[in-house]
């Protein structure tokens, strides 16, 4: 039973790539243990290796296998549960205002120091991002109160390199102090504060927040930027960097708020590239498509050498236990269900309350009502259920990798 053969696939994917070249190209360039564990994880992802369940049709008794997702959070094939959970939850929190799409991107010229301290980086982009967000808001000529932003990191471009920048939805508005009491305060309509004055603030604070992390020496200087550790070359980078026209970008969302948040939710727990985008893998060769943004977003192909394509998906691989999605201001964990709740009594005092956290439904449940889908209907009868009659145990010998491995029929 257990050695069915697998439904063939005629589409190329990730795990292909690692599955033909992986080894070579570990052997050749070397990878990082955390890169090692990913590209493992995404060559087992639904196969045997990793084992699975065996299911009955209750009508027809068709029998089916079903082998476990990885739940790597690069994984291209994993955590559709988790961004169908993220996104249902976040539109629960939505306040009944304007929002919108704000985009911080970091110079090109930062992409050598992000790549031997990305941790640092990334986290410093989102503070500056928040510090820019916060101090626009508190302006007494603006809005003199708290604001609140959700963001996201992105690190790469369509074809795959380094493009280090944070989407953020942003509530068109702040709470403020009035009488002694919170008082929501909404923006102009679709206009949240001018974008080139939010770029200088935003490169400013980075490259003040980059200067203390090199004077207390909290930076990584080797390979490539080695000469970066000298204080002369140091000093021109940043001098550099001023001159830089820093890029923000604040627009209302497409279709609304609950169009931007299913935007960031396609990238909840997903990196770099999809499945879908994979033309071929052949003679050394990966070949996908990409949007080329400069040139009326036309659709594209490109090929890479296999080596490269790996190297370019690798450095998108986030340091372990890295916070990609992070709440700010009135959004923040700790405070935002009183703030949504206060916010909306101010501006719907008429509206019944609205349940901000979503009850967890099964998995099957969930997917069933928002895409229609019946994951456990027998799609060879289309009347019976399946019932799970086997279990396929891993194969795996490493205690590590076989908690690894999971239950996943999405």
């Amino acid at each position: 039973m257990c050695n069915k053969p697998r439904k063939v696939r005629h589409s190329v994917e990730l795990a292909d790539v690692f599955l033909q070249h992986g080894d070579a190209y570990i052997e050749q360039h070397g990878v990082s243990s955390l890169q090692k564990k990913v590209m493992n994880a995404i060559g087992r992802c639904r196969t045997s290796v990793l084992g699975g369940h065996v299911t009955r049709c209750s009508c027809c008794n068709d029998e089916q296998i079903f082998y476990n997702s990885c739940r790597n959070r690069h994984c291209p094939k994993c955590q559709t549960l988790k961004q169908l959970r993220w996104l249902e939850n976040r539109k629960a929190e939505l306040l009944p205002v304007d929002y919108f799409h704000v985009v911080f991107t970091i110079p090109h010229e930062l992409n050598g120091i992000a790549s031997y301290n990305p941790t640092l980086i990334y986290n410093l982009l989102f503070k500056a991002a928040w510090m820019t967000v916060d101090t626009l808001g508190r302006d007494k000529k603006r809005m003199d109160g708290q604001m609140g932003m959700l963001a996201m990191l992105h690190t790469w471009g369509q074809t795959l390199t380094q493009h280090i920048h944070l989407h953020c939805m942003i509530p068109g508005g702040a709470l403020c102090d009035i009488d002694l009491q919170k008082v929501w305060k909404n923006c102009q309509k679709g206009f949240v504060f001018p974008v080139k004055v939010a770029a200088s603030l935003f490169g400013k604070i980075f490259i003040n927040l980059l200067k203390k992390e090199y004077q207390n020496q909290e930076i990584t200087f080797q390979g490539s930027i080695s000469e970066l550790s000298k204080p002369d070359k140091f000093g021109a980078l940043c001098a550099l960097l001023r001159k830089k026209s820093w890029n923000v970008y604040a627009k209302p969302p497409f279709n609304g708020a609950e169009g931007g948040l299913t935007y960031l939710s396609r990238y909840i727990s997903k990196a770099a590239i999809s499945n879908e985008r994979i033309i071929s893998c052949k003679d050394g060769k990966v070949t996908f498509k990409w949007r080329d943004y400069s040139d009326n977003n036309k659709s594209k192909i490109m090929t890479l050498d296999a080596f490269e394509f790996i190297r370019r998906y690798l450095q998108h691989v986030l340091p372990n236990k890295f916070m990609r999605v992070r709440s700010y201001g009135i959004l923040a964990n700790t405070c935002k269900t009183k703030n949504i709740e206060l916010i909306r009594t101010q501006l719907t005092p008429n509206e019944k309350k609205v349940e901000i956290s979503i009850e967890k439904e099964s998995s099957l449940d969930l997917i069933l009502r928002l895409t229609g889908v019946d994951v456990g209907l027998c799609q060879r009868c289309k009347i019976g259920r399946l019932r799970t009659i086997l279990s396929i145990p891993s194969e795996l010998s490493s205690p590590y990798q076989a908690e690894r491995s999971y239950t996943d029929t999405s």
